[in-house]
């Protein structure tokens, strides 16, 4: 219901911790927890015994790239969290405040590659060290590019806490994601979201190490971007004048994206209303005069395809994106695969399952994985119609059509809402062979706005984007294969606890018994 064959496109310039358990290289070193979300892909310790160390008041990253606007400003912004944050935990971590060591004063900051542009595919590698003896203590971070420093940078201020802060030290962190596409679409057409909510959730966004921004910004119901060459567009389509979007507002998202890592790939819905309407196409006389004279709907949206698809792969230079329907709609389609070459063409995959992510990785193109059985977040909250009598239900549903009762959806195509674990324990790679894996870019969970806005949102988004975070950054499985959902669930606790201090409103995922009794609440252990 909610995607259409739309273009989305890559601008290549325009951009668009945790309770973690671990033993220590010591055999006598006890279980260690510290928090980190998303879980890192590798951590050690270098003693028998796990410590942490007072930060300084004077503490610094110390940054040789002052020339790089973006590492410069995440520099000076995790500096100021770091001191300011002081983060209490609901139950902090299990680690000695050294009365030795002195405080930890700078963060030595070291990048191979500080040209490298922020774009699909680069680097977001890094390795953190603290380490820390009575005569000094010591951090250092090293990152392929400028975008994992911001990680790792990310990830040292969730191993700091408390008032005065303290930060974990004689610890190791080596971290990198599994999947390079790490993607929110935040629908901005059925309901109007100020630019203020779209920013504090690409902060949201960079705390969880997510790096792409799906900006669906119009649809059938609303065109709110002002776009100066076509101004009519949002004079006439938007909600009103104070629901527009110009381009002072997309650039200042922009630029705010950028400054943490994320890419912004705008979506302009066209040529649809939601999904193909051939009902609304047909209000056109051109189209009318086509169909009469023996044309299809599968032809008109091949000449569409036909008449932007060189414009934006050639002369722009942009990988372009479309939604799945192109080809396997089932009320229009491209019929001519070869209008679409896999070499140049990103498909994100939305209905169907798993099964779709194999037919399209089967035919050879790359996926973005948008499941709405496990990745719409928008999904259970009732239907949106009015007057659905089917409500006024006091006993029981119509027989054999359930709807209030008995396993209906209550109006929600995509019911039931997707829970944090449903998100969580989704392999978007199920049933893939190895080569067809590799053309899984990655995901994107969905927030679609028919019952939605800025005064939702966060509950809506978070922490259930996290769990689809952690999934695409390090796995949703241990080291021995088995999906760590029940250990995952503790961790989740501490995490969105972190956020709501952080001002997201992150919704609770169970009492304050359960974080203060961990897995006492688990059905599986």
């Amino acid at each position: 219901m909610e995607s259409t064959p739309s273009i989305l496109f890559f601008l290549p310039f325009v951009v668009v911790v945790n309770v973690i358990s671990l033993v220590s290289s010591s055999d006598a070193a006890p279980v260690i927890e510290i928090n980190v979300w998303p879980k890192p892909i590798s951590v050690s310790w270098s003693g028998p015994a796990a410590i942490a160390v007072p930060l300084s008041p004077s503490f610094r990253v110390v940054n040789p790239y002052s020339e790089h606007p973006y590492l410069s400003a995440a520099a000076a912004r995790y500096t100021r969290l770091l001191l300011l944050e002081r983060y209490r935990p609901l139950r902090p971590p299990s680690l000695n405040l050294s009365s030795s060591a002195p405080p930890l004063s700078s963060l030595a900051l070291s990048v191979v590659d500080p040209s490298a542009p922020l774009r699909h595919g680069v680097d977001e590698s890094y390795t953190l060290s603290i380490t820390a003896n009575t005569s000094s203590s010591v951090s250092e971070l090293s990152a392929a590019t400028p975008w994992g420093a911001m990680r790792g940078l990310e990830t040292l201020s969730q191993l700091a806490w408390g008032n005065p802060p303290a930060v974990a030290a004689g610890i190791r962190i080596e971290d990198r994601p599994l999947f390079p596409h790490r993607g929110l679409l935040l629908d901005t057409s059925r309901n109007f979201y100020p630019v203020r909510d779209i920013l504090r959730t690409i902060r949201a966004m960079s705390h969880n190490k997510l790096n792409v921004f799906h900006w669906h910004i119009t649809d059938s119901q609303s065109f709110p971007l002002l776009l100066p060459s076509a101004p009519q567009l949002a004079l006439r389509g938007s909600y009103g004048p104070d629901m527009r979007y110009s381009p002072a507002d997309v650039r200042r998202v922009v630029r705010y994206a950028m400054n943490r890592g994320i890419r912004v790939i705008p979506e302009i819905d066209a040529p649809g209303a939601d999904e193909v309407n051939p009902a609304c196409w047909e209000q056109d006389p051109a189209i009318r005069r086509f169909l009469a004279g023996g044309g299809t709907h599968d032809q008109l949206l091949g000449m569409f395809v036909n008449a932007t698809r060189p414009f934006i792969v050639s002369a722009l230079n942009r990988t372009v994106v479309y939604w799945e329907d192109v080809l396997l709609g089932s009320t229009v389609k491209v019929v001519s695969p070869g209008l679409l070459p896999p070499e140049t063409t990103v498909l994100q995959t939305w209905n169907n399952g798993p099964n779709n992510t194999k037919r399209l990785t089967a035919a050879g193109y790359r996926v973005i994985v948008s499941s709405s059985d496990f990745y719409y977040l928008d999904c259970g909250f009732g239907g949106w119609v009015g007057n659905d009598s089917r409500y006024d239900r006091q006993t029981g549903d119509e027989p054999g059509r359930p709807f209030n009762y008995a396993g209906g959806n209550g109006g929600s195509w995509c019911a039931p809402f997707k829970s944090w674990q449903r998100v969580y324990d989704y392999d978007i790679t199920h049933g893939l062979s190895a080569a067809e894996a590799a053309l899984v870019l990655g995901g994107e969970v969905a927030l679609w706005s028919e019952q939605a806005d800025g005064s939702v949102m966060d509950g809506r988004l978070w922490p259930r984007a996290a769990a689809m975070a952690e999934a695409l950054w390090s796995g949703n499985r241990d080291g021995d294969g088995r999906k760590r959902y029940a250990e995952a669930t503790d961790r989740l606790h501490e995490w969105r606890q972190r956020m709501v201090s952080r001002g997201i409103a992150a919704e609770p995922i169970q009492p304050l018994w359960c974080v203060m009794h961990p897995s006492m609440c688990n059905l599986v252990q």
